[in-house]
């Protein structure tokens, strides 16, 4: 398995730990994390300050699940644009960030400029989405979707 190896930054294997039990549970309290990891809880919360303001951690979120949340369906579409100029990929990647469906962009090296993920309640919901938002988007000029039929995997924590 590959392991992180921040810039800046030297991780020891308690600061694996730390980053492998806050990335399963952000809401873990110092405490419990210094008793889990067998430190004091002020060096714990030293090495977690460090850890932050390494910039390492990015930010601390709350997970939804998307089923609970009415929205079980999840599509992989990919976007080509007319041009792919500074302004066009600028223009396209700005309003994408008005559209809470779009739960994902990616820029592309290949035959469509940028794939993103977009979530939705049912069939209806996802041909509004297709028709008033991922086809009105700057520069589109094709969509092509592919819609999941089951998550296998998904997960923000990365091997540390």
């Amino acid at each position: 398995m590959h392991k992180i190896r921040p810039i800046g930054i030297s991780l020891d294997e308690r600061d694996r730990a730390i980053l492998r039990l806050l990335q399963h549970d952000g809401r873990l309290t110092n405490l419990e994390l210094a008793q889990r990891i067998n430190l004091s809880p002020s060096a714990c919360l030293r090495r977690v300050k460090l850890l932050e303001d390494s910039g390492l951690v990015a930010r601390y979120v709350l997970l939804l699940d998307e089923d609970q949340a009415g929205l079980p369906g999840t599509a992989f579409v990919l976007v080509t644009l007319d041009q792919q100029g500074r302004a066009a990929l600028d223009a396209f990647e700005a309003a994408i960030h008005d559209h809470p469906e779009i739960t994902e962009c990616c820029l592309l090296a290949g035959a469509a400029d940028y794939m993103v993920r977009v979530v939705y309640a049912d069939a209806a919901d996802f041909e509004r989405i297709h028709t008033d938002v991922l086809t009105q988007l700057p520069g589109v000029t094709r969509v092509q979707t592919t819609l999941a039929l089951r998550t296998v995997k998904r997960t923000t924590a990365l091997p540390v």
